[in-house]
């Protein structure tokens, strides 16, 4: 199967940490791809929903170029889950994953009550909102923000992990959460530590989204389990994607690593 994990920045700075995470977790049949964009100029998150539209296009076009180069699932990786609804509709019978999405689908079968923890108090109204479209509004006890920025994330590891776990633990006290969910891809490498000293389940996004990604390809390829073409799930017609001239270019690939 072949898979690619999309980060939807024009900065290739996080593209080796979760290439390593994920060759650590793949399955041997899985061929992977993690890319990032080459948007330019690039802001280095999607904190802000301006900076988040600025990639709209190009994770369309990888999205469409991916299903054309027959991948089975991408995923794009944002717990924000950036124009994840617009890129099903043109991924043809490619996969198309968000980390929230797959988070809390895991989640919801492992507790009853949930906490999500994420950077800034910015993050958390579109946070909140994706839950509830996702349904799973009732079984969020809460999201709290830990005042770290991405920065923070990858730089200050000491930091992040004594936040992670200070708002996490309140959240099980306060917020009566079962289980915590870490709201940023950048959050990795702290999901075992706090999951055994919490004695809660802690879902790591990136991995919840790539093993997501995983396990429906496999059923797709097993099952014919592909994406609907029908009604609400049409995609544009062909005829007119190429009217317009549409997806002509080169993919806006800006790195690429490649895992066998």
């Amino acid at each position: 199967m072949k898979i690619m994990w999309v980060n939807p920045v024009g900065k290739p700075y996080a593209d080796e940490a979760i290439a390593a995470l994920i060759r650590d977790i793949k399955s041997a049949e899985a061929e992977v791809d993690v890319v990032s964009l080459n948007t330019s100029p690039s802001p280095v998150d999607l904190e802000y929903r301006a900076y988040e539209a600025l990639f709209y296009t190009d994770i369309i076009h990888l999205v469409r170029h991916a299903a054309n180069n027959r991948y089975d699932a991408a995923v794009i990786g944002c717990f924000y889950d950036p124009i994840l609804a617009d890129a099903r509709e043109i991924s043809g019978e490619m996969i198309v994953v968000g980390p929230c999405q797959a988070s809390i689908q895991i989640m919801a079968n492992l507790c009853n009550r949930f906490s999500v923890i994420v950077g800034s108090q910015k993050e958390v109204n579109q946070m909140h909102d994706n839950i509830h479209l996702y349904g799973y509004g009732r079984q969020l006890a809460s999201i709290r923000a830990m005042n770290l920025t991405t920065t923070d994330f990858l730089h200050n590891k000491q930091i992040t992990e004594q936040a992670m776990l200070q708002h996490a633990g309140e959240a099980i006290k306060h917020d009566y959460a079962e289980g915590i969910i870490l709201g940023c891809t950048l959050e990795y490498g702290f999901y075992r530590r706090l999951q055994e000293q919490l004695d809660v389940p802690v879902v790591d996004c990136i991995y919840a989204a790539y093993k997501t990604a995983e396990h429906l390809a496999d059923i797709k390829n097993r099952f014919g389990w592909k994406p609907s073409r029908k009604w609400s799930c049409a995609p544009p017609p062909e005829k007119s994607i190429e009217e317009f001239g549409l997806f002509q270019d080169e993919p806006p690939i800006g790195n690429r690593i490649t895992i066998n």
